[in-house]
């Protein structure tokens, strides 16, 4: 019943009475999070009233015949033996009923941090595990830009713009991209954001190499506004991490929603 209660809790925490829900999934699951919460609260409660003893009948006037006392002695005798063993598992309350194992209540840990301390998105070290997928393939004529300059360009459609467009269509225009800070051991610097498609288990890493401007903090968010340098041979490896020349550096501070969408 707690660890329904405690786990409830924390969904519709992070679900219904904030965005913290973004960390793990995209914003469509969030209908399906506070439904499931408000259900795990509803059975804790009604377990809590289903559960709940009923009111032990009045002791009948008389008085208690001697083999009723020596059935409670005997009861009495078991119980106290079950409880010198330490044998959670098979011991019985007063009443004959089963006491919960005393490691069960370990598994409310998980749920109570949850709603306590919920974790932060992914980051720098989930980025460096994932290894780039890339293939010689996907190159063709992509749309045309919007007019005006800057323009804002999540990084997944400017890699696939700077690595497969055989129209170039980066090519003398300023672009403006916001992501999080990772850094190789030579000291090239990126910036950086997880692509997901369902929820944060399944996160794919998009960066851009970033050239000119001192590198901020690792994890730290930022928006990174510049012009695209080319490199490599369109659809190879040679091209990739995509390179953009920085004209601006600004720290921000980490959005809402801090995944882009496959």
């Amino acid at each position: 019943m707690v660890l329904l209660l405690l786990t409830g809790a924390a969904i519709l925490r992070i679900s219904l009475f904030s965005e913290l829900y973004l960390r793990y999934v995209q914003a469509g699951l969030r209908p399906y999070l506070v439904v499931s919460g408000a259900l795990l609260v509803l059975l804790a409660v009604a377990a809590a009233v289903v559960g709940r003893p009923e009111e032990e009948p009045h002791a009948e006037q008389g008085q208690h015949t001697e083999h009723d006392e020596h059935a409670g002695r005997d009861q009495q005798r078991e119980h106290d033996e079950h409880d010198e063993c330490g044998d959670d598992s098979n011991a019985y309350d007063q009443h004959g009923g089963h006491h919960s194992p005393r490691v069960a209540w370990l598994l409310t840990l998980p749920a109570l941090a949850l709603l306590l301390f919920p974790p932060p998105a992914l980051g720098s070290y989930s980025a460096e595990r994932e290894a780039a997928q890339r293939a010689a393939q996907g190159v063709g004529h992509f749309p045309a830009l919007p007019a005006g300059n800057p323009v804002e360009l999540t990084l997944a459609e400017f890699s696939s713009r700077a690595i497969y467009d055989s129209g170039r269509s980066l090519a003398g225009r300023t672009v403006r991209l916001t992501g999080f800070v990772t850094r190789d051991d030579d000291g090239t610097w990126y910036v950086t954001r997880l692509l997901v498609a369902c929820c944060a288990a399944d996160a794919t890493t998009s960066k851009v190499e970033v050239r000119g401007g001192e590198a901020p903090p690792v994890d730290s968010w930022v928006t990174v506004t510049g012009t695209w340098r080319p490199r490599g041979a369109l659809g190879t490896d040679a091209a990739w991490p995509p390179v953009v020349d920085a004209g601006v550096v600004r720290r921000v501070g980490e959005p809402a929603d801090p995944y882009e969408t496959r």
